[in-house]
């Protein structure tokens, strides 16, 4: 990808799955990635796995406190930042009528507020600065209706509408846009799903498989690149086609 050479890169959610697949990627395209997670064995992981990754950050993206130390950090680090993928996220897998109103909080304040406090400390450094890139996770879950992921699928819808808030009143200096991933095979989805409910997903997907993390951080790198350097106020769909029938493809 043009322009990612030497890009500062912050990766939330970097510890393993997409946001892993990610930080490898953009590294592998020259770029000088940072990745902040709140799983400490998951981050030293990474670590001995991908040299090249300039930090590995311990924080909370629903705790603004933490969030705001690891940018104090990455100020120190390099005076500033190119380019955020807003990746961290959670889910509960469970009926509407039995979600608690803890796990609804916790859900939304990982997946929304945490998007909305990353974004807004890299928007700042970005505006101040020679602009940027944002990218925001996601969901199909918040284009359509999925049942048992209430908490989820309105966390999800909320973080595509702030997206498109965002890249209007941070234009022109800064683009934004979401990315929404289908069944992804990732740690956590295999966490909440057992292999036959996996196979039940495979059959709805007309390309025949789950999505692989790093086709996602490959729609990211694209994204942050200068060949998308008129691309803002998006969301992109990538989900091997399982949306594309609407209802029918739930079938």
């Amino acid at each position: 990808m043009r322009g990612l050479k030497n890009k500062r890169v912050l990766v939330t959610g970097g510890a393993q799955g997409i946001g892993a697949a990610t930080a490898a990627r953009f590294i592998k395209e020259g770029a000088q990635v940072a990745v902040m997670d709140i799983d400490r064995s998951g981050l030293r992981q990474i670590k001995g796995s991908l040299p090249g990754l300039k930090a590995a950050l311990v924080g909370d993206v629903s705790k603004p406190e933490e969030v705001a130390r690891v940018y104090d950090r990455l100020d120190a680090l390099w005076g500033g930042l190119d380019v955020l993928i807003n990746n961290a996220g959670i889910s509960i897998r469970k009926p509407f009528l039995k979600i608690t109103r803890h796990e609804w909080l916790d859900v939304v304040k990982v997946n929304l507020d945490g998007v909305f406090y990353v974004a807004q400390q890299a928007a700042l450094r970005m505006i101040k600065g020679k602009g940027g890139v944002i990218l925001n996770m996601g969901s199909t879950n918040g284009l359509m209706g999925y049942p048992w992921y209430a908490s989820y699928n309105a966390s999800k819808a909320g973080v595509i509408e702030l997206s498109r808030s965002m890249a209007l009143e941070l234009a022109p200096k800064v683009r934004v846009n979401a990315i929404c991933p289908g069944y992804i095979l990732t740690p956590m989805q295999e966490a909440e799903y057992t292999p036959e409910m996996l196979r039940e997903c495979e059959n709805k997907i007309p390309l025949g498989r789950l999505g692989r993390p790093e086709e996602v951080a490959g729609l990211f790198a694209f994204l942050a690149s200068d060949d998308a350097r008129f691309i803002t106020g998006q969301c992109y769909i990538i989900d091997g086609g399982e949306i594309a029938g609407g209802l029918a493809s739930q079938s």
